[in-house]
């Protein structure tokens, strides 16, 4: 079974009265810090995901995520349409360390660009995955920050495998004279997302504030039924 919770990313529009996802948006990011190890749960053959993902206007998902499996095979995936890509192997998770992760779409390269940077050691590592001769749009329509679950073996979530704390949620625009130059701007809202699935998960979102004029969240063991709704 699949399941996820989580929240949609937003920046509030005063004006509006509304949480919104901007216009021309071309790339995503934040900074994903695994606090802890508190076990492995997960069962035989099943693994769960600590999830960055951008959504085109097309709802095609483009996702930078952290993976960890019942065989403690834990890594970072590039994954394009629900297809695994690429598999990280120079920058994998530490417990303790923080990682900054990326994701932009390139028209002019008619490339995705992955990014993942260990802040402990500075290493970083980059996956550029082509789409050339794809009809795809280049421009974001949302992004989904939150945990995921797909259990082989029954119909339930399970624990997590780290506590992380999740930050620096941002949306960038790429620079129309230089496109390796991306200008990134905060998230401030968050609006809670779910599988529908009327369950309950074992996890619960704790230290929500803003740090950096953006918003943050720790994701622990726990129990909710919700994400994270939230504004500046």
């Amino acid at each position: 079974m699949h399941y996820w919770v989580g929240s949609f990313c937003r920046v509030l529009d005063k004006k509006q009265g509304a949480a919104l996802f901007p216009a021309g948006v071309t790339a995503i990011s934040d900074i994903i810090k695994i606090a802890a190890d508190i076990g492995n749960q997960i069962p035989d053959k099943s693994w769960m995901l600590y999830l960055l993902e951008l959504f085109s206007t097309r709802n095609i998902p483009i996702e930078l995520n952290l993976i960890c499996q019942f065989d403690n095979q834990d890594y970072f995936e590039a994954i394009f349409q629900g297809v695994n890509r690429y598999r990280f192997k120079k920058v994998l998770p530490v417990v303790g360390h923080s990682y900054r992760r990326i994701i932009v779409m390139n028209k002019r390269n008619k490339q995705i660009r992955y990014a993942l940077t260990d802040q402990a050691t500075t290493h970083s590592e980059t996956f550029d995955f082509s789409l050339d001769g794809m009809d795809f749009d280049y421009v974001g329509a949302n992004q989904f920050t939150g945990i995921e679950w797909w259990n082989k073996m029954g119909n339930f979530p399970y624990s997590i495998k780290y506590n992380v704390e999740v930050s620096q949620l941002m949306f960038g625009f790429l620079d129309k004279d230089d496109p390796e130059s991306i200008t990134f701007v905060p998230h401030n809202s968050l609006i809670p997302n779910n599988d529908n699935s009327g369950i309950s998960y074992p996890i619960s979102f704790e230290n929500v504030m803003p740090r950096d004029s953006c918003v943050c969240y720790s994701v622990e063991s726990g129990n909710c039924i919700t994400g994270i709704h939230y504004s500046m």
